[in-house]
């Protein structure tokens, strides 16, 4: 029986994932196509109709899979814009943060904007795109790009470990993303969350469960070096995450 029961479970979860994937597509697709209409719109106004899509996406991940969403220390958050650097599990930490923290630009693959509708709307929300063949034009697009997003006002948000990985670790990070905030003068926010347990990495399945995101204290970028500021904002996120 309880085996019957584990398979039972299993298949609803991946019911349920479908149904979530199909609504996904749906709401992208709609959004995107509304927002390269509106492309003429200032880009305030624009990227709030394009964030409305992520908050979308995350009202219908709960309704169809049961993932809710729990945020502690917003009192962190400056008035101004900052550099957010984040730990990378999962694609929900792509939509939620840039909605969270908006307005907000995303360092991205440029690859991404040459997907149909996808990325022609993603263009408007003006995301910092590197190439990744190129390391050294990446590095140097991503400070001036960044430094520039910030003085428009923008937080800019990092994954300084550049790829996902599995929940329950924690990849090393690049300094890229201190270095951002240390050019511009702007404070580092770090962020732990733990999405990769419920939306998993390279998986289908999604898992029922309250995805814990943790916004920590403002880190000075006057003093430290990059790499120290760097490292500050790992271990900070290493011991949210218990790792």
């Amino acid at each position: 029986m309880p085996a019957t029961m584990t398979v039972l479970s299993q298949l609803g979860r991946s019911i349920r994932s479908l149904v979530f994937y199909i609504g996904f597509i749906v709401i992208v697709v709609i959004m995107s196509t509304i927002c390269c209409v509106l492309g003429f719109l200032p880009f305030g106004r624009l990227q709030r109709i394009s964030m409305y899509s992520n908050y979308l996406v995350m009202r219908w991940l709960r309704i169809t899979c049961n993932i809710n969403i729990s945020v502690t220390g917003q009192e962190n958050l400056p008035l101004g814009p900052c550099v957010i650097l984040s730990n990378h599990q999962s694609t929900w930490e792509t939509f939620y943060l840039q909605w969270y923290f908006q307005p907000a630009s995303v360092i991205l693959k440029r690859e991404l904007l040459w997907i149909p509708l996808f990325g022609w709307g993603l263009r408007f929300m003006r995301p910092i795109a590197i190439q990744r063949s190129n390391p050294t034009e990446a590095i140097r697009q991503v400070l001036l790009s960044g430094k520039l997003r910030l003085q428009e006002g923008n937080s800019v948000i990092v994954f300084p470990e550049g790829t996902r990985v599995p929940a329950g670790t924690l990849g090393q990070f690049k300094s890229g993303g201190a270095a951002i905030a240390k050019s511009a003068g702007v404070d580092i926010i770090p962020v732990a969350h733990d999405a990769g347990s419920y939306w998993l990495c390279g998986r289908y399945t999604k898992q029922p469960g309250t995805i814990h995101m943790h916004i920590g204290p403002a880190i000075d970028t006057s003093k430290e070096s990059a790499r120290d500021l760097t490292e500050t904002a790992r271990l900070w996120i290493s011991n949210k995450l218990h790792l």
